[in-house]
């Protein structure tokens, strides 16, 4: 049991630091396309 709870709990902290970098790279991916977007006005 004790096992799961470790092994439940590292993949937790991996899911959250995975999700903040994903979080990252979609904030800077939508600023690229919205400056493309407002490049040509």
């Amino acid at each position: 049991m004790q096992t799961i709870k470790t092994s439940y709990r590292g993949l937790s902290l991996l899911v959250d630091l995975n999700w903040d970098r994903a979080l990252y790279l979609g904030t800077m991916a939508v600023a690229l396309a919205l400056g493309a977007w407002l490049g040509p006005f």
